[in-house]
């Protein structure tokens, strides 16, 4: 097995970023938001949906308590949920054998620990994060600091649960990384190639 990269990160800490630009330092293939098009074709599920069991609904595959009573959610329901993962997890290991890569989120360090991939973790701190997403809006979005604090705060809250219920590990904990990267107020372009050093 080749070099294998996994990256994990906080929204808005360039996670996203620092994968691409190193699997181009390194001339390897990078993956990211192809692999939910191709869990949408092994499940037939739309893209969107797959985006939102992944990304922003991970509270969904748990038990929802109203008032006494437990809500419903249905087999069918359940086994979509798990059909995503399962899906992830085989187009996972499928293009980890295929060649050397970078594979940003989806769980792919749990995934992949049969091969021990190097998985690296970015983090930044949060007044860091929302300048980063402020400056990188989509035209569409007109969010002010407090919103954008908010909205960073609610993804990586689901992030979190959808990794743990999953992987049964905690996200985000240094023990389960090889390399922490902190990029608050950092030009990520600009210490890529350093840590490329490690892959030559």
């Amino acid at each position: 097995m080749g070099r294998v990269i996994t990256v994990g990160r906080q929204f808005g800490s360039g996670g996203r970023e620092l994968g691409r630009r190193l699997a181009e330092e390194l001339s390897i293939e990078y993956y990211d938001k192809e692999i939910v098009t191709e869990i949408s074709k092994h499940t037939s599920l739309s893209e969107d949906y797959v985006r939102q069991v992944i990304d922003h609904k991970p509270h969904n595959l748990y038990p929802i308590t109203v008032g006494h009573s437990l809500t419903y959610i249905d087999d069918y329901a359940i086994r979509r949920f798990q059909s995503v993962f399962a899906a992830q997890d085989e187009i996972i290991k499928e293009l980890a054998g295929k060649s050397d890569c970078v594979i940003v989120g989806r769980c792919a360090d749990y995934i992949l620990q049969d091969i021990k991939p190097y998985r690296i973790f970015v983090h930044a701190d949060l007044d860091s994060r929302v300048n980063r997403c402020l400056a990188k809006q989509k035209e569409d979005e007109h969010l002010n600091a407090k919103q954008m604090r908010k909205k960073i705060l609610n993804i990586d809250k689901n992030r979190a649960k959808y990794y743990e219920y999953y992987t049964g590990n905690k996200w985000g904990v240094k023990e389960n990384y090889d390399l922490c990267v902190n990029t608050t107020d950092t030009v990520i372009k600009e210490f890529v190639p350093v840590i490329a050093k490690m892959f030559k």
